[in-house]
């Protein structure tokens, strides 16, 4: 975006500040998933004073969601900064949240004498909010926005739905088969996708700050809901139960490692009080919201509720019900489906609900991927 009465960017120009974004934004993607409630935002620093750029420093929001990308990136070029060229994937926040954290980014970058700033998405939160352009503009440093826009609100969708909606954005991920079913209502659980693809999912649940089924895959599956990527086991976020009735087993897998990964259960205030003592005493977070009209979890009171406590991003592997029940509430964010094997004869479960085939209408397809005989199709809100 070009500010009125500024020169238009040349192609050249423009290509450079869309390369080295394209860079900021693989940053800050490395580390989605790990810094909620703050995004993972990527900045890159160059020198662009020669006659080929260099960078001068990197810079990925850490774990805990401090310390922010434009420290570790203005804090590594040291005395270089000054004159150079920043690229940030957000917005940088003008004020400061607790006064223990520092000064803002913001005032980090204007006393760094940088030469000019790039970013890609502005931040609605009040923490920036529009703050930081007056601010470089007294300090004679030129901004420009929207670079890459559509991949940087991407990358910041959860920070942003959170900050505007008040709750996590909610991705949800179903595998059907050829024949368009999810599973069977009998029998062996269906295995519609390969080593590869699985191992796909694997890495989109190591990029989420939680995992959310619903009680009916705890009861059918057992499931783990972790990251089994060699090197990745540690990134296995929060796992969410939407459990109406508290009828998750004290046996279940995931309970027996509630030590290990936070597991939270999303009851109604109905439930029964018994089977929380026996979950809790295992480790498992009980949170309560009220009942829909069906007697269920009401869920965009337990999405605020998932908001309140810091998550940005929540991946639903729930199932076709869940998954209908989060269309119903235009809940859903963005969609995965997976297209995998062929189930004839087997499948009687539809992948689709009628609530999410009508959402669909109203979501826009913007990427797929064939990874091995699996193809994956992406979806998400406008």
């Amino acid at each position: 975006m070009t500010p009125a009465g500024a020169e238009r960017p040349s192609p050249d120009r423009i290509l450079r500040d869309e390369h080295f974004m394209r860079l900021a934004i693989a940053l800050g993607g490395r580390h989605l998933g790990l810094t909620w409630p703050n995004p993972s935002v990527g900045a890159v620093l160059v020198d662009e004073s020669g006659d080929s750029p260099m960078i001068l420093a990197q810079g990925v929001t850490q774990a805990g969601g401090r310390p922010h990308a434009e420290r570790i990136a203005l804090e590594a070029a040291g005395e270089r900064a000054r004159g150079a060229t920043l690229y940030v994937t957000l917005e940088p926040c003008a004020a400061r949240s607790s006064h223990s954290h520092g000064p803002s980014c913001s005032d980090l970058i204007v006393a760094a004498g940088i030469g000019r700033l790039v970013v890609s998405v502005p931040d609605p939160s009040p923490f920036a909010a529009g703050q930081g352009p007056e601010r470089f503009g007294r300090a004679g440093i030129p901004l420009s926005t929207g670079c890459l826009a559509p991949e940087g609100a991407r990358l910041h969708g959860g920070h942003i739905t959170r900050v505007t909606r008040g709750r996590p954005a909610v991705t949800v991920k179903l595998a059907r088969s050829t024949e368009g079913f999810a599973g069977a209502r009998r029998g062996p659980r269906l295995m519609l996708t390969g080593e590869a693809a699985n191992g796909r999912v694997h890495l989109m649940r190591a990029h989420a700050d939680a995992i959310m089924v619903g009680v009916g895959t705890v009861l059918a599956d057992d499931p783990l809901l972790n990251v089994r990527l060699p090197g990745l086991e540690g990134r296995s976020p929060v796992r969410i139960v939407v459990d109406s009735r508290l009828r998750t087993p004290p046996t279940a897998r995931l309970v027996a490692g509630a030590g290990m990964i936070p597991t939270w259960i999303v009851t109604t205030v109905d439930a029964p009080v018994e089977p929380e003592r026996a979950l809790a005493a295992r480790g498992v977070e009980i949170l309560r919201v009220s009942s829909d009209a069906n007697g269920r979890v009401h869920l965009p009171e337990a999405l605020q509720l998932l908001g309140t406590r810091g998550l940005t991003g929540v991946f639903c592997e729930g199932g076709p019900d869940l998954a209908d029940a989060l269309a119903r509430s235009d809940l859903v964010d963005e969609l995965v489906l997976i297209t995998g094997r062929s189930a004839r004869g087997q499948g009687d479960v539809p992948a689709l609900g009628p609530a999410l085939q009508d959402r669909m209408d109203f979501l826009n397809p913007w990427a797929e991927e064939q990874i091995g005989p699996d193809l994956f199709m992406f979806w998400e809100r406008p």
